[in-house]
């Protein structure tokens, strides 16, 4: 079951959505109109995606991705608007946003975004895309690194390498005898320690310097 969180302070456009959404019977959806309802309710309940109107009276969706974020870094969140993302897209980045999708998205569209940041993809407009230059890009320099250098300990060891197997934060508490909020702390410390962004680059770069083994399941 994917477990879907959707703020937008029309709820006409959240029910909407919501009616939508659900005729996929793997999907459950809670619509909420006001984004500190979103903030208390993420305090008891796990999402597997968080889907955030971005123009919203009093707190954005922008601002409402940065308080989750700064809570749990590794969630998921999409931007789900109507408007023109291009001025807003360097801060929507930095703030953690995973991708972004269209009002105008049909349901097939919008379900296949969902998908796809639940594998650590990003979601990007096409004609976003196309404007990016390879010179944007920032590469944190990783080819330094060895099994030596990086101080991973074995806790965090354990976390990452149930990370490879493909289970999820809330699985790996649960196999680990730890708050799933433990989990979470431990891979933005793996990262760092890592120079990555996301859990399959984590992956990679630790098989690159022999933390994990070639035949990790992923």
């Amino acid at each position: 079951m994917i477990k879907i969180l959707l703020v937008d302070d029309h709820p006409s456009v959240g029910e909407g959505t919501k009616l939508l959404l659900e005729q996929d019977p793997e999907v459950r959806v809670t619509s909420l109109s006001l984004p500190m309802a979103a903030l208390e309710l993420l305090q008891t309940e796990e999402f597997d995606v968080l889907l955030f109107d971005l123009n919203m009276p009093g707190i954005s969706g922008l601002e409402l991705t940065k308080r989750v974020v700064a809570e749990q870094p590794n969630s998921r969140v999409l931007i789900y608007t109507g408007y023109d993302i291009s001025p807003h897209f360097n801060v929507l980045i930095d703030s953690g946003v995973s991708g972004f999708v269209s009002k105008t998205a049909s349901r097939e569209q919008l379900l296949t975004a969902i998908r796809c940041v639940m594998r650590d993809e990003a979601i990007i407009p096409v004609q976003l895309l196309r404007q990016l230059r390879r010179s944007d890009i920032r590469v944190s320099p990783r080819e330094d690194k060895t099994l030596e250098t990086v101080s991973i300990n074995e806790r965090e060891q354990e976390i990452l390498q149930e990370v490879a197997n493909g289970r999820s934060n809330k699985d790996i508490a649960a196999k680990l005898l730890m708050s799933q909020r433990t989990v979470e702390y431990s891979l933005t410390r793996v990262f760092e320690k890592l120079g990555v962004r996301s859990r399959s680059e984590a992956i990679a770069e630790a098989r690159r310097i022999g933390l994990l083994s070639e035949n990790t399941i992923f």
